[in-house]
């Protein structure tokens, strides 16, 4: 695959800065990925994600498949052309919105049966499938299809685990697109054996990226934390490591110092539909009484458009008067946080300072917000 590879500039301690190569543009990892989940970051134009600095976005199968169907995608050019970005993307199998949704679907070892949110239809979504939805998005990176289970259930953390090395052998098998990159995604719930058989199996089917699923969905943060480090010690050294669904600042400094490279997470774009605003410790909520007459940026050390150009006033008054422009500039300056963060990191790596990075961050307290 000549229009992929990963190639790792320099490490501290676990830590790795790499470039990963994509047919649409090289990707300085470690590197933050806002979700679009239906072929659009919420609010954002292409041009506001470019400036935020995003160069690699992740869209949903799922969504995709369903409305507007991933036939009239691909018959549009593929997902590039249809929602006009010319960089890197990254889609989802669609199994974590299928498994989230226990009361509509039906597992089996052959794959899932489920009803469609938008009109109660019945599909059905097999690794062959998710394999072909994806190819017919021409996304740069695919994923596997995978069953992510309830963390802290043994039993049933083994049973899907099996099913997902099951699938993903069938995903590798189906994969046809050589200008696409399958990674496989380890699951395992909290379980070290569980973690580290499913780590040998996903890496030994050799493909060019692994994914670490089946967290931040409950467990704490102990959990999560020796789960990364019994995956830093399981997975290849020269293949990008992807922990999905992960996307606080602190969560990002932990999972790089474990050996992390991807990272995706709905929450910037959550927070700003919810009124608030991401700073690197802590959050403010814009609709306190304590910002109707602050005359301040969200951050004084941001250099985002929201933070250069508008006040915390401004931005209550637009959130208060309902206004869609509120939403944008939030999702702007919470994307532009996790962007520049990763940066940071990159060049922390580069020059033997992300320990002291880590270190500087940890011990720093969270903003208090003036609202509280």
């Amino acid at each position: 695959m000549d229009s992929f590879g990963f190639r790792i500039l320099a490490r501290d301690g676990r830590a790795r800065s790499a470039i990963l190569h994509t047919p649409h543009g090289d990707v300085a990892t470690p590197v933050f990925m806002p979700v679009g989940t239906q072929a659009t970051v919420k609010a954002l134009t292409p041009a506001q994600l470019h400036e935020a600095g995003a160069v690699l976005v992740l869209a949903n199968t799922y969504h995709l498949y369903l409305r507007p169907g991933d036939d009239i995608i691909s018959e549009l050019g593929g997902l590039h052309a249809f929602m006009g970005w010319e960089n890197a993307i990254l889609t989802d199998s669609g199994g974590f919105q299928v498994f989230s949704m226990r009361s509509i679907r039906e597992v089996d070892g052959d794959g899932v049966t489920f009803k469609s949110h938008l009109d109660g239809s019945t599909h059905r979504l097999t690794p062959e499938k998710a394999v072909t939805i994806q190819e017919n998005l021409g996304a740069d990176i695919i994923m596997a299809l995978d069953e992510c289970a309830a963390p802290n259930d043994h039993a049933y953390s083994r049973m899907a685990m099996e099913r997902t090395h099951l699938w993903a052998a069938r995903s590798a098998q189906a994969h046809r697109r050589s200008d696409q990159a399958l990674f496989g995604i380890v699951q395992g719930g909290i379980f070290r054996d569980l973690r580290v058989e499913s780590a040998r199996y996903i890496s030994g089917l050799g493909l060019p990226g692994n994914a670490v699923g089946g967290l931040s969905v409950g467990e704490s943060k102990t959990e999560m934390h020796a789960v990364l480090d019994w995956m830093d010690r399981g997975l290849p050294e020269d293949r990008p490591r992807y922990l999905m669904g992960v996307g606080t600042p602190a969560d990002i400094v932990e999972a790089v110092a474990r050996g992390m490279d991807m990272f995706d997470c709905v929450l910037p774009t959550r927070l700003a539909r919810h009124h608030a605003a991401m700073l690197r410790r802590g959050r403010l909520n814009l609709l306190g009484a304590g910002y109707a007459r602050d005359p301040g940026p969200l951050d004084p050390s941001c250099t985002c458009y929201t933070c250069r150009h508008f006040s915390r006033a401004y931005l209550r008054h637009l959130l208060q008067a309902r206004e869609i422009l509120g939403a944008t500039l939030l999702s702007i300056h919470n994307i532009t946080v996790l962007e520049t963060l990763t940066a940071e990191i990159r060049t922390a790596i580069q020059s033997g300072r992300f320990s002291a990075l880590r270190e500087e961050f940890q011990k720093a307290l969270p903003v208090p917000d003036p609202s509280a």
